[in-house]
Formats: C-alpha cells, structure tokens, sequence
C-alpha cells in the first residue's frame, strides 16, 4: 500500500472512531435530559440531513482542491461540533454539525481512494478500506459505551478541571475524550499529500450546480452496473443506519442490558462485518460482485431471528452472523458502484451521488423509525418489518437484474 493511502486509513480510522463514540455519548445526553424516546432517532436523522441537503455541492468541492484539505476542513467542524455540546448546546444541534462535517469529508475520502488504487485493486483497496473503518465503529460503540459508564463518569477530576463547563451533567469525561479523537483525525489530515488528479472546472452556481448534479444523478442510475449497485447499497444503508438504534433498544427492552452494555453488542456485529469484509476483499472481484444478490435476501430472512433470542450469547451469535454476511455482500457492491462512478463521472462527484441517494434511505427509514416510536409501535413490529423490507426489496432487485441481463453479460460491460 502507498503511505498516502495507509495516512488515509489512518485519518479514517479516528475520525470513524470518534464518530461512533460521539453518537453514543449522545444518546447518553439526550437520556440525562429526559427528552421523549422519539429524540433518539433524531440525532441520527440530523447528523444525516447534511448528506442529502449538501450533495450538489460536496462532490464539486471534492474535486476543486487536494482532497486532504477537505478532510481537514471536515474533521475540524467534526471537533468544533464536540466542543459546543461540552459547553451546553443541545446534541441535536452538535450532531448536526458534525453531521455537516461527515458529509463534507465523504467524497472526499472515497474519491481519494479511487484516485491512488487503479480499478483491478479497488475490491482489495475497499476490503482495507471498509476493514479499518469496521474496527473504528467496534471499538468506537464498545469506547461509547464505556464513555457513558458509572466507571468512567465516577471520576470528577477532569470534570472539576474543566472550568467552562456549567451545565450539570455525567458525561464531561466522555465528551473531553470525544475532543481527543477529533483533535487527532485533524491533525493527521494534515499529512494527506496531494493526489495530483485534477478535474475540469465546475460552475459553483448554486442552481447550475444542482442541475449538474441532477444529471449526474441520471448518469449512474441509468447505468446498468452502477444503478444495480446503488439501489443496494441504497437499501441496506437505509436498513442498516436504522438497525443500529433497534439493536440497542432492543438489548434494553429483551435483554435487560443498559445502554453502555447494549453498545458493546452492537459493536459485535461490526467484528462479523469485518470478517465479511475480509472474506470478499479476498474473494470476490468487481466482475463476479452481482452473483452475490442473493446474500442480501438472506440478511433479511436472519433479522426477524432476533424475536426468538433471549440470551446474550445467542444475541452475540446471531449479530456476528449477519454483519459477516453483509460486510460479504456490501463491500463487492460498493466497490462496483466506486469503479463504474469514477469511470461515469469523477471521484468526488460519483461519491457525492452515492452519499446522497444512500443518505436519503436512511432519511426515510430513521423517519418511519421515529414516527413508530413516537406512535408506540412494538419493537417486534417493528423489527418484522424491516426484515421484510429487506427481503422483498432484495428478492425485487434480484428479479429485476436476471430479467435485464445474464450474469456474463455484466461482466464484459464492467
């Protein structure tokens, strides 16, 4: 791997990390305040708003400057974001400029990769890729939940050092060490050389600008590899974001575990995921990444398991198992949509397409979430029913791709 490449893993991996801890330390301020259940889906919901709002415009930015300077800027609003909750803004308003910040940083993180890897590497690359950002979300939801420990919060020391902190509140340690780790990924940002690709100019028109990228949006879902890719990863990433906040209220609710043990669960499907993601880095290529469809029809068959599990072992057992089986799937097909992105448009600009059209399912499926908890829909319901989204969507997609064209065909087109 090039040192620039294995600086970006780096960056990724901290940034990730503090990203995931700082969702749940969140959480644990939106439970210390006493807001309504409906207020936890939320925060997702607002750190996923930038993705969707700023797509026109992320991609252009992407390509305009060196990339590294992007994910600087990014991981920089993602430290100021921190430091407004530990000084008493609402953490809706926090995660939703951290949020912005995330959004900023997508593009240009992905498109980086695709500008150092040549196409024929680009499974193994997002294998590396998709692997440390796995190990970051494990060990960001296990040190989330650890931030928002009785053992962690018993310690008043750096509490009683922190002068400007008036509020009353647990979670001062956590929410210090949350400034650590983006101080960190904004340090090492710094070092992320210059690619050295450059792309035509672009107009920053604000309305040119979004009929650009209305186009470009057409571009790639009329392409039949690259629209096959991002209805995928569209729906599992729709699925999957919602997922997360189920897992832990369903540790609660089933299991009787609190949150900071519900988080380290829930990491437990990211170590199948890595595992997935290891497999198919290895294993799969871009030419073969379609036969892998039928995968996702069994990711939604295991959910509805979860009802009939009552133990944590089992619940370990069977989340391990469904993340492996995604990180299988989803890591080929993110690569493909990548490959046929970057070919179709740019680096920067295709990334910004998938981020937006992945960010909108989730915007969807957090929104359903959120109106079901608001309604006090049962959590059983509730997780039947995204499983069955997940397998008829799937088993669709799968139909749809064998009525379009045979496997060998995709193949040459790749």
């Amino acid at each position: 791997m090039q040192r620039n490449f294995r600086l970006v893993l780096a960056v990724q991996f901290f940034s990730t990390l503090a990203d995931n801890a700082f969702l749940i330390v969140a959480i644990a301020r939106v439970i210390e305040l006493a807001s309504a259940d409906w207020v936890t889906p939320i925060l997702k919901l607002c750190f996923t708003l930038s993705y969707v709002l700023l797509a026109p415009f992320v991609g252009p930015l992407s390509d305009a400057m060196p990339k590294g300077k992007v994910m600087l800027a990014a991981n920089f609003l993602k430290l100021c974001a921190v430091f407004l909750m530990l000084v008493g803004v609402d953490p809706v308003v926090a995660i939703g400029i951290a949020g912005l910040g995330a959004a900023i940083y997508a593009p240009a993180k992905y498109g980086l990769i695709t500008e150092l890897v040549p196409a024929e590497k680009l499974v193994s690359a997002n294998g590396f890729f998709e692997g440390t950002t796995v190990c970051a979300v494990i060990l960001g939801t296990v040190l989330g939940g650890f931030l928002v420990s009785p053992l962690i919060n018993q310690n008043s020391t750096l509490s009683s050092l922190w002068h400007l902190n008036t509020m009353t509140t647990n979670l001062t340690v956590g929410m210090l060490s949350l400034l650590v780790l983006n101080g960190l990924a904004t340090v090492l940002s710094f070092r992320v050389a210059d690619s050295g690709a450059r792309y035509p100019s672009h107009s920053f028109h604000p309305v040119l600008m979004c009929k650009q990228f209305l186009s470009e949006n057409l571009t790639l879902w009329r392409d039949q590899l690259g629209g096959l890719s991002m209805l995928v990863t569209t729906l599992l990433w729709g699925v999957g974001a919602t997922l997360q906040l189920i897992v832990l209220r369903w540790a609660n609710e089933s299991l009787g575990l609190p949150l900071a043990q519900a988080a380290y669960l829930q990491g437990i499907t990211a170590v199948g995921v890595i595992g997935g993601a290891i497999f198919a880095s290895r294993m799969v290529t871009l030419s073969s990444a379609a036969t892998l469809l039928p995968l996702g029809v069994v990711i939604g068959l295991l959910l509805p398991i979860m009802l009939t599990v009552n133990s944590v072992l089992w619940a370990g057992i069977l989340l391990m198992t469904v993340g492996a089986v995604s990180g299988f799937f989803v890591v080929p097909m993110n690569a493909l949509l990548q490959h046929r992105g970057c070919n179709l448009l740019t680096a920067g600009r295709s990334i910004a397409v998938q981020g937006f059209n992945e960010n909108a399912g989730i915007l969807v499926m957090l929104t359903i979430y959120a109106v079901a908890t608001a309604t006090r829909i049962s959590l059983g319901t509730m997780i039947g029913c995204f499983g069955a989204i997940i397998t008829i969507g799937m088993t669709l997609i799968y139909l749809l791709h064998q009525r379009n064209c045979s496997a060998d065909e995709i193949c040459e087109n790749a």
